[in-house]
């Protein structure tokens, strides 16, 4: 799963083979087969996996003393992985935004990897005693999936750089820091 997510990430699902995901596994071909059937069951297979990472990111997070050390925790992540982003865009949204130009119900499945995200950002900002959290989390993933695209675009990861640190302030101006 991690080969597909990776090769899925860097060659996007279109262009990718099984045959690209048995290599980058060191695995023989057969053994992809044996698991998925089809490529679509390995994209659904690597949506699970987006979900289970998101899962076991905001655990660690939550261990996190309040939610504004949570937040930042969560942009700096984002920010460490500038270098990738730079070359090849967010790792889950590059793959939703060519989900969603199929129908076959995996841009669904999708969807509900991004409102689990905007579910826990939210409760961040209503632990903050905001109103407006919800809000507010669409702000905050809207702005990291924009500076993925330019910081992609322009290959520049010192602009995710900067653009994290803007949002930490923003971060600290929320909850009154």
């Amino acid at each position: 799963m991690k080969a597909a997510v990776r090769v899925f990430h860097e060659q996007g699902v279109e262009k990718t083979t099984l045959g690209d995901i048995a290599r980058a596994a060191e695995v023989p071909l057969g053994n992809v087969y044996y698991y998925f059937k089809t490529k679509d069951q390995l994209v659904d297979a690597t949506v699970d996996a987006h979900r289970e990472q998101l899962e076991a990111l905001t655990a660690q997070l939550d261990a996190l003393p309040d939610p504004a050390a949570r937040l930042k925790a969560l942009v700096a992540g984002w920010v460490d992985q500038r270098e990738t982003a730079a070359r090849y865009g967010c790792p889950f949204g590059t793959l939703a935004t060519e989900l969603d130009k199929r129908d076959d119900g995996l841009d669904q499945a999708a969807a509900q990897v991004m409102r689990a995200l905007l579910a826990w950002v939210e409760a961040q900002f209503t632990q903050l005693g905001r109103a407006d959290a919800a809000a507010l989390a669409v702000e905050l993933v809207a702005a990291y999936q924009g500076m993925s695209v330019l910081t992609n675009t322009l290959r520049d990861p010192g602009l995710m750089a900067v653009q994290g640190e803007r949002l930490q302030s923003w971060i600290d101006g929320i909850a009154g820091r």
